[in-house]
């Protein structure tokens, strides 16, 4: 098994980000993106925004030391919410699970929250696998998909010791 592990978001790592984040598949399977895949000024502004927010966390999904995906932690609406973007090289190998886990584990905060889109079945299995439950569904307009999409919110609960 690969060795999977999560390392600080750095300059040099925006470039292969911005490429991931505008692969057409993975763009229809995580639905909620930018308006624009392709406006690297638009990523650059967002990615700032996000690198200096002091409630953030972001890192480098890695698998065995090359880059796999990114991972982030954030408050939104007073909740903590986590994100995860496995690369298409890294599909359907534990990637995304095993980052989820590290992530869970650097995040003492409870609840902690998830979205994804009800098509993204891969998504789902990560969340659910890791213990998220779900406890909503909206629909609402998904720039990746170009229509309305079905996105469940998951939380992750306290465990009672």
């Amino acid at each position: 098994m690969a060795h999977i592990d999560l390392r600080d978001l750095s300059d040099d790592d925006l470039d292969a980000v911005f490429e991931m984040m505008r692969d057409p598949e993975a763009v229809a399977m995580a639905a909620f993106t930018a308006s624009d895949p392709d406006d690297r000024a638009a990523f650059d502004a967002w990615s700032d925004r996000n690198r200096q927010a002091p409630d953030a966390a972001q890192w480098v999904i890695t698998e065995d030391g090359g880059f796999a995906g990114t991972a982030a932690v954030f408050s939104l609406d007073g909740h903590r919410e986590v994100t995860y973007w496995v690369a298409r090289h890294a599909w359907g190998r534990g990637v995304g699970t095993a980052a989820l886990r590290l992530m869970v584990a650097r995040e003492a905060e409870r609840p902690l929250y998830a979205r994804v889109a009800a098509h993204n079945a891969a998504s789902v299995a990560v969340l659910e696998r890791v213990g998220f439950t779900e406890v909503e569904r909206i629909t609402a307009f998904a720039p990746g998909a170009g229509r309305d999409v079905e996105e469940i919110v998951y939380t992750l609960m306290p465990t009672l010791e």
